[in-house]
């Protein structure tokens, strides 16, 4: 897999930069939707934030609208929802594709990944996961249904933390 880096993002406060800009860092990546039966993970997913920020993890949520509507508001509701519900604090993009034809460029790239089961290609539902590590290369996959502080996804992010 080549570096995530250069994979241009545009995020939900409408600013615009590159995957690059986690350079260094650790990434956890999650599609996400607020009106999903999984949506409850973004508590685990901000302890997560919280927790290893400093050793140098960056959780980075993707709100996709592909899956049954379950992401129908605007990049202002999402904002207020995550917040307001969740105490969301780390970054979120803004509202693309994960599948498709206007796939985002960098789920072009995570869906490579294989999953421990071996599964690559397309995203299979919200809160599908994959860590990125510091050099941009996403080492790992994990099924939506993994809770985000199971000790597979633990174990595969300290694998990769640069502190």
């Amino acid at each position: 897999m080549t570096s995530l880096h250069s994979v241009p993002l545009t995020m939900l406060d409408g600013r615009e930069t590159t995957f690059g800009e986690f350079a260094g860092r650790a990434v956890l990546v999650v599609n996400v939707a607020s009106r999903c039966g999984l949506t409850p993970q973004y508590a685990a997913l901000e302890m997560l934030a919280e927790s290893y920020a400093e050793r140098g993890l960056t959780v980075l949520g993707a709100p996709c609208n592909q899956f049954a509507g379950q992401e129908p508001g605007s990049n202002e509701e999402i904002a207020e929802f995550c917040s307001t519900t969740y105490g969301v604090t780390f970054p979120l993009t803004d509202k693309l594709d994960v599948n498709g034809a206007d796939r985002h460029p960098l789920f072009h790239e995570l869906e490579r990944v294989a999953d421990v089961e071996g599964y690559s290609g397309d995203v299979r539902w919200n809160f599908e996961k994959w860590v990125v590590a510091p050099d941009g290369g996403a080492v790992a996959r994990f099924l939506p249904s993994t809770q985000p502080d199971d000790p597979a996804v633990i174990a595969a992010i300290e694998a990769v933390l640069p502190a």
